[in-house]
């Protein structure tokens, strides 16, 4: 099974379930900031900081813990 930073192609193809951590270290946001940062690391998995993939009974969980670098990452890539 792949763990932290590995993104796999294959088993991105039996997601049935995303979940978003949020690190310790991070600024607070808004609950409106937050769904939009974690519906856009979502959409582009392979350059989330921290990534995991867990088995479940049907599929696997993405699991994307948000990183400081990973803010500053979205910041310059869809500022304005």
């Amino acid at each position: 099974m792949a763990g932290y930073n590995q993104f796999d192609r294959r088993l991105e193809t039996l997601i049935v379930e995303t979940r978003t951590i949020w690190g310790a270290e991070l600024p607070a946001l808004s609950e409106s900031d937050q769904k939009r940062i974690a519906q856009l690391l979502h959409q582009n998995p392979g350059q989330a900081a921290r990534l995991n993939y867990e088995r479940t009974h049907t599929g696997f969980i993405r699991e994307i813990t948000v990183t400081a670098a990973d803010l500053e990452r979205l910041e310059a890539t869809h500022a304005g």
